[in-house]
């Protein structure tokens, strides 16, 4: 069974649709403006799964109201590291904390290497698997 068809990380809202436009970006960042939603952007070249903690790029713009505030962040990133993925973070900070409510990628490296299940038998019967990212077989700064 194919669960992935496309071999792309998924991470995220709208992973397993096509890359979204700049429009069609702009629509998600209004969305969250209208509901009260600060915006940050964050890359990195390492997309595990449990990598929660990428690099964020400038600051979260709290007071922003307009969407072209956050695209115009996003296209300096772009520019910056056109080789990594980066995502839009959304935080609603309504309740006195800094809960995410939408994430997503909106950039990726022309290639994405993927990731390899790896086995190891332990005592007795016991089996673990890791999730291995090639990506990380370079050292930072050469993996894309």
């Amino acid at each position: 069974m194919i669960t992935n068809p496309t071999g792309r990380i998924t991470q995220g809202q709208f992973s397993f649709l096509p890359d979204l436009t700049d429009a069609e970006i702009t629509l998600q960042v209004e969305y969250g403006l209208n509901k009260g939603y600060a915006w940050s952007v964050e890359y990195t070249d390492d997309p595990h799964p449990r990598n929660t903690y990428w690099e964020m790029f400038g600051m979260p713009m709290f007071d922003l109201k307009d969407a072209a505030g956050v695209l115009m962040e996003l296209n300096a990133c772009r520019k910056t590291f056109p080789n990594q993925y980066i995502r839009l973070m959304a935080f609603d900070a309504t309740r006195n904390t800094e809960s995410i409510v939408m994430s997503f990628i909106v950039n990726r490296p022309k290639t994405e290497p993927g990731f390899g299940l790896v086995r190891q038998e332990t005592n007795g019967r016991t089996i673990r698997y890791t999730i291995h990212s090639y990506g990380t077989d370079k050292p930072e700064g050469e993996r894309y």
